[in-house]
């Protein structure tokens, strides 16, 4: 093949296009497809490649071409590629890119080192082939193949021309991919100033956030402060309320008011995983029985790890914006800091009003005096008549007290004046204001505690013994030991979940009133004496057995089923017990004779406050 005289102007011409080219904003792609283009012009060949390494560096890749059909390209990179690898059989390209000399093949049918490549060649149409390195400051950046139909051995002329393009070539390729990497850092640049400026911004507006609920805190707003805070914030309605279910702030948005589900008793929060709801957002589905369904989320509160209120909001969490869960999860800090306080605060109130209640029931003559002005100043109007309630959990134990006082207490929020409340031992009593019906008032209150402490529990039952009305400081201690009394004989008699009136004890109320057990006491010495004497000396249960088989009216069966014993053995006690008492159950006066030594033997020991016995 005969090369023409390529004329100075012709090549100047060429190198301007590459260089405008550069210039101007093309991809890579066109920039090497030129480079193909202007090489098959000022070399007078038929077909041109610029191939480059791909990122691995591992193989070369014709990334720009000029007469090259796209099924060779194709089989060149994908079926057959040019590998870079050391040790293996190199293709010229190889060759020319590791050696940074090129590399010509006169004959690719003939050359054993074209064979991979021949017949991607034969089809392609070219015989005769050339790779030049494209170098820049001694790097291969690639090479620029040249492809003949004709068998043609490039001349070093040729070759030095070919170089001459191949320098400048690479020198644009350079220069293309240090503009592409300089627009690739201005943009990176802008776009990292647009997320630093909205970075900034949503500082600002989290710092508005923070202002407004810290705002809240400071002036001691309460819960219902931070409620309307971040209804304010997020243009939703807003309730806060106790784990229980109970509303303690619920602010509505254009008279909207958000009704929530009974979680409760739907079940709607079981089987909710656990690190959902320590993310601090949840979504709540609508009941069964909802009468406004509608997607809820749901915030936990928390304190020591405890949920101690619940934020409820409109609609999804996936909804709200990074900066409405900014304020949702600061709302809870500030909640929870608003709660803490208000806890403290009512620790110390608890505990001034558990002092104000000892010095009550035990009539301390040295706080007698400051007894009212005392109970004044925690909102305590001791001039006022009082019914006593007496609670105690039927398991024993000191465990339920703080439920049993946060019941009584929540049952008495609404009363004024305030109900006195607190925990005298293993009882919490509570003074409650009585307008006259005290029985018929406080009756229902204790029925709604105990109802609402099994709600709570579950499974622990409560009973509440309602003493008498008290219209003087003096008449409480004896009202409390007459319910403490009260509570502990149902508790012998096997009773639980009870409200307890002195009506319902029939004679056991009626010995309990009396102020002074020294008669009692006389008196069951003398009827039981022999029994107890008897008991002690044969290490026997005559006493036990005969106080239950009056409790069971007589039935020997069902003594025998509760004492685990044979039926003529309660038989035999109960013959050996008439005869120490030289008196028989047959005989109507002795018959209440017994039981009413046996009831005010029970009324001694609950007075006494002897251990109870089975």
């Amino acid at each position: 093949m005969s090369i023409p005289r390529v004329e100075l102007q012709d090549w100047l011409q060429g190198v301007a296009e590459i260089a405008s080219a550069v210039n101007q904003p093309v991809s890579l792609t066109s920039l090497l497809n030129l480079i193909a283009e202007t090489a098959c012009r000022l070399m007078s060949v038929e077909f041109c490649g610029v191939l480059l390494p791909d990122p691995e560096r591992g193989a070369l890749v014709i990334e720009g071409s000029y007469g090259l059909s796209p099924e060779y390209i194709a089989g060149v990179n994908a079926l057959h590629p040019i590998t870079l690898k050391e040790g293996i059989t190199q293709a010229p390209s190889s060759r020319a890119f590791l050696a940074h000399n090129p590399v010509q093949v006169t004959d690719t049918g003939s050359d054993p080192a074209f064979g991979p490549w021949g017949r991607g060649a034969r089809a392609q149409g070219f015989t005769s082939m050339i790779a030049v390195p494209l170098l820049v400051s001694g790097a291969a950046l690639g090479t620029l193949n040249c492809y003949t139909t004709k068998q043609h051995e490039f001349t070093t002329d040729e070759i030095q021309l070919l170089t001459t393009l191949a320098d400048q070539a690479a020198v644009a390729i350079a220069t293309a991919r240090l503009r592409a990497a300089e627009a690739r850092t201005m943009e990176d640049l802008r776009n990292l100033n647009t997320s630093l400026e909205e970075q900034h911004g949503l500082l600002r507006q989290g710092e508005a956030i923070h202002q407004s609920l810290t705002d809240v805190a400071l002036r001691q707003g309460g819960v219902a402060g931070v409620a309307e805070a971040l209804c304010a914030l997020l243009a939703r309605p807003v309730v806060v309320d106790e784990p229980s279910g109970r509303a303690i702030a619920s602010v509505p948005l254009d008279g909207v008011t958000l009704d929530l589900p009974n979680v409760q008793e739907d079940g709607l929060l079981e089987g909710t995983a656990q690190a959902a709801v320590d993310a601090g957002l949840i979504d709540v589905p609508a009941g069964e029985d909802d009468q406004t369904p509608g997607l809820r989320m749901m915030a936990p509160v928390k304190l020591d790890g405890e949920t101690v209120a619940r934020i409820w909001l409109p609609g999804r969490s996936s909804d709200l914006t990074p900066l409405d869960r900014r304020a949702v999860e600061h709302a809870t800090t500030v909640l929870a800091l608003e709660l803490l306080r208000m806890r403290t605060a009512l620790e110390v109130e608890w505990r001034m009003a558990g002092e104000l209640l000892a010095d009550v029931i035990t009539a301390n003559p040295t706080a007698l005096g400051t007894l009212l002005p005392r109970a004044e100043r925690l909102g305590h109007d001791l001039t006022k008549p009082h019914a006593v309630l007496v609670a105690r959990a039927d398991e024993t134990g000191e465990g339920p007290i703080p439920k049993i006082l946060s019941g009584i207490r929540a049952a008495g929020a609404q009363v004024r004046p305030r109900p006195l409340i607190g925990a005298v031992g293993s009882y919490v009593v509570a003074l409650w204001p009585s307008d006259g019906r005290e029985y018929e008032t406080s009756v229902s209150v204790s029925n709604r505690i105990r109802s609402a402490f099994r709600r709570a529990d579950g499974r622990a039952t409560l009973s509440i013994a309602v003493s008498q009305r008290c219209a003087s400081l003096q008449e409480y201690p004896g009202a409390f030991r007459l319910g403490r009394g009260a509570l502990e004989l149902v508790r012998l008699r096997g009773r639980a979940d009870e409200t307890v009136t002195f009506g319902d004890l029939g004679p056991l109320g009626l010995l309990l009133q009396l102020e002074h057990i020294d008669e009692l006491m006389a008196f069951t010495d003398r009827v039981l004496g022999p029994l107890r004497a008897y008991d002690t000396r044969r290490g026997t249960a005559l006493r036990q057995t005969l106080a239950a088989y009056l409790q069971n009216n007589m039935n020997t069966a069902k003594t025998a089923a509760d004492l685990h014993v044979h039926s003529n053995t309660v038989g035999l006690r109960v013959r050996k017990a008439e005869e120490l008492l030289q008196m028989s159950l047959a005989d109507t006066e002795s018959l209440i004779h017994i039981g009413m030594a046996l009831m005010a033997d029970e009324v001694v020991k609950v007075s006494s406050g002897s251990p109870r016995q089975s």
